[in-house]
């Protein structure tokens, strides 16, 4: 199963962004300490993405739930050093996955392996069987381990990617057409889901 989730720093500053690239970071290490795999799109900007595809694959609704609503994040802006403000916001919102699949070329693909980790226990791959692609275009990539074999991680991970795809040509359409200003809009200031303080975005209940 695949849930997908749209990170945004809505019409915030530099500092939203910088929010952005912090919770990527934070959802990707959370993901690999419980054995799910999690792939990024996000379209790069000055000082952080303004906003990010996560795609999440395995019995993710915890998580997806866990991180669905408004983030905030309490630090002194390092861009602005004596800016007043210290509370910056971002939204997570969890979407539609893609309405179509995209062939992929085979000549823009490149197959990397490695060991399948994660929890488990015996049931854990010890051999090198997982696989990330990478769409040389795109600069996207996607990992799979859930298989047994490099074979059906290779499958798995090409059908991901094409997903992610998928799901970035959606976003764009829906920039290009200003509807996703209603996911911008729609962040609530004064009922976060999770806090983060500091530099060094520790969690704070």
């Amino acid at each position: 199963m695949s849930l997908h989730l749209l990170v945004t720093s809505g019409q915030g500053p530099g500092e939203c962004r910088q929010a952005v690239a912090h919770v990527l970071r934070r959802m990707a290490e959370e993901a690999e300490a419980i054995g799910l795999d999690l792939d990024i799109a996000a379209r790069e900007a000055r000082h952080g993405p303004a906003s990010a595809l996560v795609a999440v694959h395995g019995d993710s609704g915890n998580f997806v739930k866990s991180w669905s609503g408004t983030i905030q994040w309490t630090a002194q802006s390092s861009l602005r050093p004596t800016h007043k403000r210290k509370n910056w916001f971002i939204g997570v919102f969890q979407i539609d996955g893609p309405k179509a699949v995209t062939a992929l070329d085979p000549a823009d693909l490149r197959f990397e392996t490695c060991r399948a980790g994660g929890p488990g226990g015996q049931h854990v791959n010890t051999t090198d069987s997982a696989v990330r692609v990478v769409h040389g275009p795109s600069g996207l990539s996607a990992l799979a381990r859930d298989g047994r074999s490099q074979i059906q991680n290779r499958k798995l991970a090409i059908a991901r990617l094409e997903a992610l795809l998928d799901l970035q040509a959606q976003m764009q359409r829906a920039i290009d057409s200003r509807q996703e200003n209603l996911l911008h809009y729609a962040l609530e200031r004064g009922n976060p889901v999770r806090r983060f303080k500091g530099a060094g975005f520790r969690e704070v209940k």
